[in-house]
């Protein structure tokens, strides 16, 4: 079986991640002629070409498998840092290029994520944060980009396990003065088509599908803009833009204070949220997997309840 360079393997994930040469340079503390060098020699040992030189820069087939591998490395040295700390708690901190990235959707991130995740950074983690559509964060599993993800698809990968999260409650809001013309008051089959909603991205289909299970419509189609933040979504809203669908837990507080109003408040839409994980045997993602599990049983715990 062949072995490869530590330090071409990490250099080759630097450089995807860091989108470029100069800045994975930067990131590693060498010149940008010895990160040439050593993917040039890497590519020369598999005898194919690793990366596009498109902008942004990805990886082929081959580089995705190799930054996979890469990645497990960064994982099997922090097993062994968390080891050590717990042996010698003077031993020191991680480098930072051992970081453990993981994918997790926004609006996770946005209401309930970090606080779970806190305790395992405070322990010392070099935790990388990979946001996106949630659901889209799974691809970021299957290229090999990180070790785990928050996501609404169920089917695990290949080598991978799946741990089921629970639900976020979603709501369609807008700002008071948006609701205080008549026909905007509420959302009906009549006026879903004159109000604006407040889009994550172009891959954000939540808006619509909350409009056509909320009012019973097969098919919906939306006047939508992006922001692409979930705290800007909502300051969006604030700012009269029109409406959107948000987790109802990040804006419970602004609906109690009337400076949002529910314009559907008998329909919340359930998001069933699951981790998903490398299948391997490791103490870092057993860590990670307990935080998040904690940290969403916490969220469930938290939603409001409908009013009757």
């Amino acid at each position: 079986m062949r072995t490869f360079d530590a330090d071409a393997l990490e250099c080759l994930a630097t450089i995807v991640e860091e989108g470029g040469f100069e800045r994975a340079a930067v990131r590693l503390s060498v010149t940008q002629s010895a990160v040439s060098q050593r993917l040039r020699g890497l590519e020369a040992q598999v005898g194919t070409v690793l990366l596009v030189r498109s902008r942004p820069i990805k990886p082929t087939a081959a580089g995705r498998l190799l930054i996979k591998h890469a990645v497990q490395m960064r994982l099997l040295r922090s097993d062994l840092e968390n080891d050590l700390q717990d042996l010698t708690p003077g031993a020191k901190a991680p480098h930072e290029e051992d970081r453990i990235s993981i994918a997790i959707n926004a609006d996770s991130i946005a209401t309930w994520a970090l606080n779970a995740l806190s305790p395992l950074v405070h322990r010392g983690l070099p935790l990388e944060i990979i946001t996106d559509d949630q659901d889209f964060t799974h691809d970021w599993l299957r290229e090999g980009q990180v070790l785990g993800c928050v996501t609404t698809l169920r089917q695990a990968l290949r080598g991978c396990k799946v741990l089921p999260l629970g639900a976020m409650q979603y709501v369609v809001v807008a700002s008071a003065a948006f609701a205080q013309q008549p026909e905007r008051a509420r959302l009906t089959p009549h006026n879903f088509r004159q109000i604006p909603f407040i889009a994550f991205n172009r891959k954000d289909d939540l808006q619509a599908v909350f409009v056509g299970k909320a009012l019973g419509l097969r098919r919906v189609a939306l006047s939508q803009r992006f922001v692409p933040s979930s705290e800007g979504q909502v300051r969006a809203v604030l700012a009269g833009w029109g409406a959107s669908v948000v987790p109802r837990l990040q804006v419970q507080g602004l609906l109690d204070s009337g400076a949002l109003v529910n314009l559907a408040p008998q329909f919340s839409l359930p998001v069933h949220l699951y981790w998903h994980c490398w299948n391997l045997h490791s103490e870092v993602i057993d860590r990670l997997t307990q935080a998040l599990a904690l940290g969403a049983a916490q969220m469930v715990a938290m939603e409001p309840q409908l009013p009757p």
